[in-house]
Protein backbone atom coordinates (compact mmCIF):
# COMPACT_ATOMS: atom_id res chain seq x y z
CA UNK A 1 0.00 0.00 0.00
CA UNK A 2 1.67 3.35 -1.03
CA UNK A 3 0.84 6.69 0.66
CA UNK A 4 2.16 10.37 -0.01
CA UNK A 5 3.30 12.33 3.06
CA UNK A 6 3.57 15.61 2.80
CA UNK A 7 5.34 17.58 6.10
CA UNK A 8 7.54 20.42 5.96
CA UNK A 9 9.02 19.95 9.74
CA UNK A 10 11.71 17.73 9.05
CA UNK A 11 11.99 15.81 12.61
CA UNK A 12 8.33 15.32 12.19
CA UNK A 13 8.66 13.87 8.77
CA UNK A 14 11.41 11.37 9.12
CA UNK A 15 9.61 10.11 12.29
CA UNK A 16 6.44 9.66 10.55
CA UNK A 17 8.06 7.98 7.41
CA UNK A 18 9.88 5.51 9.52
CA UNK A 19 6.83 4.74 11.84
CA UNK A 20 4.63 3.86 8.38
CA UNK A 21 7.08 1.99 6.77
CA UNK A 22 7.55 -0.31 10.22
CA UNK A 23 3.69 -0.53 9.48
CA UNK A 24 4.39 -1.89 5.63
CA UNK A 25 3.51 1.04 4.07
CA UNK A 26 5.56 2.04 0.95
CA UNK A 27 6.05 5.75 1.76
CA UNK A 28 6.98 9.12 -0.55
CA UNK A 29 7.83 11.90 1.60
CA UNK A 30 7.61 15.98 0.48
CA UNK A 31 7.96 18.85 2.29
CA UNK A 32 6.09 21.27 0.31
CA UNK A 33 2.71 21.66 -1.24
CA UNK A 34 3.53 21.95 -4.54
CA UNK A 35 5.52 18.93 -4.26
CA UNK A 36 2.89 16.96 -2.89
CA UNK A 37 0.27 18.35 -5.94
CA UNK A 38 3.12 16.61 -8.66
CA UNK A 39 3.15 13.58 -6.85
CA UNK A 40 -0.62 12.94 -6.90
CA UNK A 41 -0.90 14.28 -10.57
CA UNK A 42 1.75 11.51 -11.60
CA UNK A 43 0.76 8.36 -8.67
CA UNK A 44 -2.65 6.81 -7.35
CA UNK A 45 -2.30 6.71 -4.15
CA UNK A 46 -4.09 4.96 -1.32
CA UNK A 47 -3.63 7.47 1.31
CA UNK A 48 -2.20 11.53 1.38
CA UNK A 49 -1.28 12.50 4.51
CA UNK A 50 -1.05 16.32 4.43
CA UNK A 51 0.04 18.95 6.71
CA UNK A 52 -2.15 21.89 6.64
CA UNK A 53 0.28 24.87 6.46
CA UNK A 54 3.28 23.74 3.98
CA UNK A 55 5.46 26.45 1.91
CA UNK A 56 4.33 26.45 -2.12
CA UNK A 57 0.82 25.11 -1.72
CA UNK A 58 -1.24 24.34 1.64
CA UNK A 59 -2.63 21.23 2.58
CA UNK A 60 -5.59 22.84 2.23
CA UNK A 61 -5.31 23.42 -1.65
CA UNK A 62 -4.03 20.30 -2.21
CA UNK A 63 -6.96 18.96 -0.97
CA UNK A 64 -9.01 21.25 -3.19
CA UNK A 65 -7.30 20.35 -6.63
CA UNK A 66 -7.62 16.46 -5.67
CA UNK A 67 -10.90 17.02 -5.21
CA UNK A 68 -11.46 18.87 -8.31
CA UNK A 69 -9.15 16.82 -10.48
CA UNK A 70 -10.97 13.68 -8.99
CA UNK A 71 -8.22 12.05 -7.70
CA UNK A 72 -8.82 8.95 -6.62
CA UNK A 73 -6.58 9.36 -3.41
CA UNK A 74 -7.96 9.54 0.26
CA UNK A 75 -6.59 12.65 1.60
CA UNK A 76 -6.28 12.85 5.50
CA UNK A 77 -5.33 16.78 6.58
CA UNK A 78 -2.69 17.22 9.82
CA UNK A 79 -2.83 20.46 10.94
CA UNK A 80 -2.96 22.26 14.77
CA UNK A 81 -6.07 23.96 13.54
CA UNK A 82 -8.51 22.52 15.84
CA UNK A 83 -11.86 24.98 16.15
CA UNK A 84 -14.79 23.59 14.57
CA UNK A 85 -14.85 26.08 11.94
CA UNK A 86 -11.49 24.94 11.20
CA UNK A 87 -12.37 21.40 10.55
CA UNK A 88 -15.39 22.37 8.45
CA UNK A 89 -13.39 23.99 6.00
CA UNK A 90 -11.15 21.22 5.64
CA UNK A 91 -13.45 18.74 5.44
CA UNK A 92 -15.57 21.28 2.74
CA UNK A 93 -12.43 21.24 1.14
CA UNK A 94 -11.62 17.94 0.14
CA UNK A 95 -10.38 16.27 2.72
CA UNK A 96 -11.93 12.68 4.01
CA UNK A 97 -10.28 12.99 7.51
CA UNK A 98 -8.95 15.44 9.83
CA UNK A 99 -6.25 14.47 13.06
CA UNK A 100 -5.33 17.81 15.13
CA UNK A 101 -1.56 17.90 16.27
CA UNK A 102 -0.12 16.72 18.93
CA UNK A 103 -1.67 13.15 17.87
CA UNK A 104 -0.69 9.96 18.79
CA UNK A 105 0.45 7.76 16.12
CA UNK A 106 -1.40 4.68 16.59
CA UNK A 107 -4.60 6.80 15.83
CA UNK A 108 -2.90 7.63 12.94
CA UNK A 109 -2.49 4.52 11.87
CA UNK A 110 -6.32 3.48 12.80
CA UNK A 111 -7.35 6.24 10.44
CA UNK A 112 -5.29 5.71 7.65
CA UNK A 113 -6.64 1.91 7.80
CA UNK A 114 -10.05 3.36 8.13
CA UNK A 115 -10.22 5.59 4.61
CA UNK A 116 -8.33 2.48 3.26
CA UNK A 117 -11.43 0.55 4.21
CA UNK A 118 -13.91 3.52 3.00
CA UNK A 119 -15.23 3.49 -0.71
CA UNK A 120 -14.27 6.59 -3.06
CA UNK A 121 -15.98 7.52 -6.50
CA UNK A 122 -13.51 5.86 -8.37
CA UNK A 123 -12.82 2.93 -5.73
CA UNK A 124 -15.19 -0.25 -5.92
CA UNK A 125 -13.92 -1.53 -2.59
CA UNK A 126 -13.48 -4.99 -3.17
CA UNK A 127 -12.04 -5.73 -6.80
CA UNK A 128 -13.23 -8.64 -7.92
CA UNK A 129 -11.95 -9.96 -11.49
CA UNK A 130 -11.96 -13.30 -12.84
CA UNK A 131 -12.48 -15.86 -10.02
CA UNK A 132 -10.37 -13.55 -7.22
CA UNK A 133 -11.43 -10.53 -5.08
CA UNK A 134 -8.98 -8.12 -3.87
CA UNK A 135 -9.66 -6.96 -0.43
CA UNK A 136 -7.50 -3.54 -0.28
CA UNK A 137 -8.26 -2.79 3.36
CA UNK A 138 -7.19 -5.77 4.55
CA UNK A 139 -4.34 -6.78 1.97
CA UNK A 140 -5.66 -10.20 0.99
CA UNK A 141 -6.99 -11.76 -1.95
CA UNK A 142 -8.66 -14.85 -2.88
CA UNK A 143 -9.20 -17.11 -5.66
CA UNK A 144 -12.73 -19.06 -5.98
CA UNK A 145 -13.30 -18.51 -1.87
CA UNK A 146 -9.22 -19.54 -1.08
CA UNK A 147 -6.90 -17.22 0.70
CA UNK A 148 -3.41 -17.22 -1.66
CA UNK A 149 -0.33 -16.10 -0.17
CA UNK A 150 1.63 -13.27 -2.02
CA UNK A 151 4.44 -10.80 -0.73
CA UNK A 152 3.87 -7.37 -0.21
CA UNK A 153 5.16 -6.83 -3.94
CA UNK A 154 2.64 -9.69 -5.57
CA UNK A 155 0.23 -8.30 -3.50
CA UNK A 156 0.60 -4.55 -4.67
CA UNK A 157 1.38 -5.64 -8.45
CA UNK A 158 -1.64 -7.41 -8.64
CA UNK A 159 -4.19 -4.98 -7.13
CA UNK A 160 -2.53 -2.30 -9.45
CA UNK A 161 -2.95 -4.53 -12.21
CA UNK A 162 -7.24 -5.39 -11.23
CA UNK A 163 -7.46 -1.70 -10.74
CA UNK A 164 -6.32 -0.80 -14.15
CA UNK A 165 -7.66 -3.84 -15.67
CA UNK A 166 -8.27 -4.44 -18.80
CA UNK A 167 -5.49 -1.06 -19.49
CA UNK A 168 -2.08 -1.90 -20.01
CA UNK A 169 -0.08 -0.55 -17.33
CA UNK A 170 3.22 0.20 -17.86
CA UNK A 171 6.94 -0.92 -16.34
CA UNK A 172 7.43 2.45 -14.71
CA UNK A 173 4.01 2.84 -13.48
CA UNK A 174 4.46 -0.89 -11.82
CA UNK A 175 7.84 -0.04 -10.18
CA UNK A 176 6.23 3.12 -8.96
CA UNK A 177 3.75 1.52 -7.07
CA UNK A 178 5.32 -1.40 -5.92
CA UNK A 179 8.80 -0.79 -5.06
CA UNK A 180 9.99 2.30 -2.63
CA UNK A 181 12.53 2.97 -5.04
CA UNK A 182 11.29 2.95 -8.17
CA UNK A 183 15.17 2.69 -9.92
CA UNK A 184 15.48 -0.59 -8.34
CA UNK A 185 13.40 -2.81 -10.60
CA UNK A 186 14.08 -0.64 -13.75
CA UNK A 187 17.14 -1.98 -16.00
CA UNK A 188 16.86 -5.27 -14.25
CA UNK A 189 14.14 -8.49 -14.60
CA UNK A 190 12.97 -7.60 -11.18
CA UNK A 191 9.46 -7.44 -12.55
CA UNK A 192 9.23 -9.93 -14.72
CA UNK A 193 10.35 -12.68 -11.99
CA UNK A 194 7.52 -10.75 -9.93
CA UNK A 195 4.94 -11.38 -12.82
CA UNK A 196 6.39 -14.82 -13.10
CA UNK A 197 6.06 -15.75 -9.26
CA UNK A 198 2.48 -14.09 -9.66
CA UNK A 199 1.30 -16.18 -12.31
CA UNK A 200 2.10 -19.79 -10.88
CA UNK A 201 -0.02 -18.18 -8.20
CA UNK A 202 -2.62 -17.76 -9.91
CA UNK A 203 -3.46 -21.07 -12.47
CA UNK A 204 -6.93 -21.72 -11.40
CA UNK A 205 -8.38 -18.18 -10.64
CA UNK A 206 -9.84 -17.63 -14.69
CA UNK A 207 -7.36 -14.72 -15.20
CA UNK A 208 -4.27 -14.36 -16.60
CA UNK A 209 -1.17 -11.72 -16.78
CA UNK A 210 -0.46 -11.14 -20.46
CA UNK A 211 2.46 -9.53 -21.35
CA UNK A 212 1.77 -6.17 -24.05
CA UNK A 213 5.62 -6.38 -25.97
CA UNK A 214 6.98 -2.74 -25.52
CA UNK A 215 4.03 -1.38 -23.47
CA UNK A 216 3.61 -2.95 -19.98
CA UNK A 217 1.21 -5.98 -18.62
CA UNK A 218 -2.19 -6.50 -18.68
CA UNK A 219 -5.20 -8.59 -16.29
CA UNK A 220 -7.04 -10.19 -18.63
CA UNK A 221 -10.12 -12.38 -17.55
CA UNK A 222 -10.37 -16.41 -18.67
Amino acid sequence: MRLLLAEDDPGLRSVLVQGLEDAGYIVDAVARGDDAQHQLSLTDYDVAVLDWRMPGLSGLEVARWAKRERRPTAVLLLTAMDTVANRIEGLDAGADDYLVKPFDFGELLARIRALQRRPHSTDPGILARGDITIDPAAHEVRASGTLLSLTPTEYAILELLARRAPSVVDRLTIARHAWSDETEPLGSNAIDVQMSRLRAKLPSANIRITTVRGAGYRLDAG
